[in-house]
């Protein structure tokens, strides 16, 4: 099974588009706790749910459940936890939400797990990916 995950941070609605379309998505699943900012753009729930459907026949679905807590955020982005306690708190936060027991995994085939971030380096998008794929077998992941 392939898992892709994408960010719409500096890229062009052509290049994220073009990005899903060339790799036959089928779902984007939108794991950001908030898909309303405007400074989505193109990104915006609605306005992401329409281009999807209308560009690439990809369906769209908003998973928040996935997402880290808006306080597990804002101390990490106030700076007064690491990466490595954020990624380590953000594991802790599904294994609590009993995540593994209400994933259907073939729900992700060929999906794409969305978040804001350019790069997936430092982004919960990557570590939700690897917690499927330490969770389930055969997934590969691959970032776009």
């Amino acid at each position: 099974m392939k898992i892709f995950t994408i960010g719409f941070t500096k890229k062009t609605a052509e290049e994220f588009f073009e990005k899903l379309i060339i790799n036959s998505i089928d779902k984007v699943i939108d794991i950001r706790l908030n898909n309303k900012s405007q400074l989505a753009g193109f990104a915006k729930s609605n306005d992401l749910q329409y281009f999807l459907k209308k560009l690439g026949n990809i369906n769209y679905i908003h998973k928040p459940e996935f997402a880290p807590t808006e306080d597990l955020l804002k101390k990490y982005r106030d700076k007064k936890i690491s990466w490595p306690d954020y990624q380590n708190k953000y594991i802790e936060l599904l294994a609590g939400r009993n995540m593994v027991s209400k994933i259907d995994i073939n729900d992700f085939d060929n999906s794409v797990l969305l978040c804001s971030e350019e790069k997936p380096d430092k982004c919960h998008r990557r570590l939700f990916a690897e917690y499927l794929s330490n969770n389930f077998n055969n997934i590969e992941i691959i970032h776009l």
